[in-house]
């Protein structure tokens, strides 16, 4: 085949990228694999990477202070505006604490595994911004609320935080989901399937928190429930709808706490759909990522 036809391929197929997500990237379960992998699949798994980069800095700031280790980062620009959570003495702060420091583990142990199953392909940690107030997190929170919530900052409690998290983790799960039709070794599918199960313990956690605190006055006038919900209907929006809140659309008095399909099925997205999302609804950087995502599939 000639460089001319490869190179076509290569495009043809980032072209019809339709149901990768973030996990999709855990189709290599192997630090050696990258050796045999066409290119494609080395630009998904920085697709995954740079994703993974994202929830490992914000985890890692509320939990420990502090971002990604150099050697993690791969040489990558800091963050922008992560700090350590503050607990001020709310209920839920040791359920929070206990949660995020074992998620910090997790997805820095996630970004470690991409990082060596790619090897020197492996991108390094873009510009991200992952600020409250200024930041991307205020941005969120004001375009979901028509700018009810401005100021908003995860890091200043608890509950706060909760809400912060609640934008990352259904959209991993919808990513991951949406990648499973393309995986082809059995070895990789099984790699994959198990970080999906992680993500979805991930946000499981997440939303039967938020629904224990549901009938809370958060801010702005705004229940738990009703900020949730706005943050599921600006997802929906930009990222090909797909999403629900932490309340039953038919019978608003029962909890929602597995979003699925008629069929109890987890939703997929594309990689634009989840690339929207990240953006804020713009197509070539913004929003978590000031600059774009780095690699190949960066563009929504």
């Amino acid at each position: 085949m000639s460089t001319e036809n490869r190179s076509f391929n290569r495009r043809q197929a980032l072209q019809s990228l339709g149901m990768i997500g973030a996990g999709a990237a855990l189709t290599a379960c192997m630090p050696t694999a990258i050796a045999q992998m066409p290119d494609i699949d080395v630009d998904v798994l920085n697709f995954a990477l740079n994703l993974e980069y994202l929830e490992a800095e914000f985890y890692s700031w509320a939990a420990f202070g502090r971002g990604l280790d150099a050697a993690d980062a791969g040489g990558g620009p800091a963050s922008i505006g992560g700090k350590k959570l503050v607990y001020t003495g709310q209920p839920i702060d040791g359920a929070v604490q206990a949660y995020i420091e074992e998620i910090a583990n997790d997805e820095i142990a996630h970004v470690r595994f991409l990082r060596a199953a790619l090897g020197v392909k492996a991108v390094p940690r873009p510009l991200m911004d992952i600020g409250g107030v200024g930041g991307a997190f205020e941005a969120a929170a004001k375009a979901a609320s028509n700018n009810a919530l401005a100021g908003f900052d995860p890091y200043a409690n608890a509950l706060f935080f909760l809400h912060g998290a609640f934008i990352f983790e259904d959209v991993g799960v919808t990513a991951y989901k949406g990648a499973a039709r393309l995986i082809t070794n059995k070895d990789f599918l099984e790699a994959a399937a198990g970080i999906l199960a992680v993500e979805a313990y991930h946000a499981g956690e997440i939303r039967t928190l938020l629904f224990s605190q549901k009938d809370v006055v958060a801010a702005a006038g705004l229940k738990v429930s009703q900020i949730v919900q706005a943050i599921s209907d600006l997802r929906g929006k930009v990222g090909g709808g797909k999403d629900q809140g932490i309340l039953d659309a038919a019978n608003p008095a029962k909890g929602n706490i597995l979003p699925t399909d008629a069929n109890s099925i987890a939703f997929s997205r594309t990689t634009s759909e989840v690339l929207k999302i990240v953006y804020l609804g713009g197509t070539a950087g913004g929003g978590f990522f000031p600059a774009g995502l780095n690699g190949s599939i960066k563009t929504a």
